[in-house]
This record gives C-alpha cells, structure tokens and sequence, in this order.
C-alpha cells in the first residue's frame, strides 16, 4: 500500500508533461509539415495530400489561405499549423516540397468510367489532359483518390469557399458521389509531372 501512496504522491506532484515540451527550434520549417504531409511530401494517409512537386505557388496560396481563414479543413488542423510558420518561411516550405520527386501514381482502374467523365464533364477545361492544367492549377496526378474525391465533393456541395469554387460546383453538380469516385481514381492513376 506505501508503494502505491508514493507513486500517487509523486504523480500529483510532479510537474505535468506538456505538449509543447518538444523542442524544435533550429529545424527546417517544412518539417512541421512533415508530420501529415510526410518528409518528402508522399502523405502516405489519404486524408492529407500529397505535396511531392506540387506546384510551389500552389502550395503558398494554400498556407496563405488557411492564415486568412478563406479555407479551412476538418477540425482546423491546418490553421493551427500555419500559424506555426514564419512568413518568410512559407516559400521555403512550398519549395522544398515542390522539389521533391513526384509520387507514384496507383494502379489504374479498372474501368475507363472516371476518364470517361474527366474529358467529358468539364474538367478539362482548367485542368487539361495531363492533370496539370494552368499555371495557377495545383496538379491532380497522382494525388490520393479519397482526398481528391473529398475535395470534388466538398466543392460541389458549397463546403469549400476558396477562389475557383464558383467554376467548380458548375462543372461538379451534376455529378454523384460514385462518379466523382471514378474521376479521382483516374486521377490518382495519372503521373505527375516533376516540372512545377
């Protein structure tokens, strides 16, 4: 019983562990993406995309996005995180990531459903055969299906108020959830291009 009278005493006494404890003063700043996004960019959980060679003024208007609260995600993740980025920072971050090696695409579907409905649906018209699209475009190639499908579907659904939203629930409403599936398993199967 004294055993365990100390170790309660010394757990009511102790100094209480804190989250913020960890030190990472010194490290470069894409590493606080590192931990959703992976070192290098290839997020192996779908719920977090992939930035490998993203394009790098993609990826700064995103940080930017999420520190003005035009864009948010589940949970606001995100805008906790980019406040922890110093502004002078944020192209470092993008260019690391931009520099990395493009991701592997997945395997191909299947079916040529979701190709199908890409060249037929609208899409190509800002995001063109290769996935890439315009300068101001973030490439779509080999990004998670699930994560791509998430965003179709959020802005389709008015659920994502970021700038092209308006051009992107035109072209997505008509679409179901098992087509926009299809169209981001494509997707997913195309190779990005290393050239941001």
């Amino acid at each position: 019983m004294r055993l365990l009278d100390l170790l309660l005493g010394l757990c009511l006494v102790a100094p209480q562990a804190r989250a913020d404890m960890l030190m990472d003063e010194g490290l470069p700043p894409h590493e606080r993406c590192a931990l959703c996004h992976g070192l290098y960019g290839d997020a192996y959980r779908d719920k977090f995309p992939k930035l490998a060679a993203q394009r790098p003024a993609y990826i700064e208007r995103q940080i930017n996005a999420f520190l003005s609260g035009a864009r948010s995600n589940d949970g606001g993740q995100m805008v906790a995180v980019v406040t922890e980025i110093a502004p002078e920072h944020i192209p470092q971050v993008a260019a690391w990531f931009a520099a990395q090696d493009p991701p592997p695409p997945a395997a191909p579907p299947e079916d040529r459903s979701g190709e199908i409905l890409y060249v037929t649906s609208g899409c190509l018209d800002c995001h063109d055969e290769t996935a890439a699209g315009k300068p101001e475009m973030p490439y779509l190639s080999a990004q998670h299906a699930a994560y791509l499908a998430k965003q179709m579907r959020e802005f389709r659904d008015g659920a994502r108020p970021d700038r092209p939203k308006e051009r992107m629930r035109e072209t997505l409403r008509p679409l179901s959830d098992t087509q926009i599936a299809a169209i981001a398993a494509y997707l997913a199967s195309r190779e990005r291009s290393s050239t941001p």
